[in-house]
């Protein structure tokens, strides 16, 4: 499975962005789809995670109001809107997959949860 993940640039503080992460694969909604990013000197963050279908979303608690992880199985894309950006926003944001099935939780925090990642895509949040 590749992911293509798109949407960054230079955005100001208090703007909107929404991220795509499109995969190579026909099988795309039989991937659970997940969404870290990594800010400049630190470790990559969990962010959200979508359900197959889209019928059920798992976010982190710092980011819980801001973002909204959706996904179009048509289009084998999954998406991150992300408002009223903060320059602490600034970072590498990465798409991720797996084909397991299981409830979402904070299992699907883990970095080793994802059998698949994407390039990543820099979003810079000017103050």
């Amino acid at each position: 499975v590749q992911l293509q993940a798109s949407g960054g640039g230079l955005v100001q503080a208090g703007g909107s962005l929404r991220l795509s992460c499109t995969a190579s694969k026909r099988t795309f909604s039989s991937l659970t789809m997940g969404w870290f990013r990594q800010a400049p000197g630190k470790e990559r963050e969990f962010l959200a995670v979508i359900s197959r279908t889209g019928g059920s979303t798992y976010y982190a608690d710092s980011v819980k109001g801001r973002l909204t992880i959706s996904r179009d199985n048509a289009k084998n894309t999954v998406y991150l809107q992300v408002n009223s950006l903060k320059p602490e926003d600034t970072a590498v944001y990465y798409c991720a997959a797996d084909f397991t099935w299981a409830l979402l939780d904070i299992t699907w925090a883990g970095e080793t949860k994802y059998d698949y990642w994407g390039q990543g895509t820099l979003v810079t949040v000017s103050s």
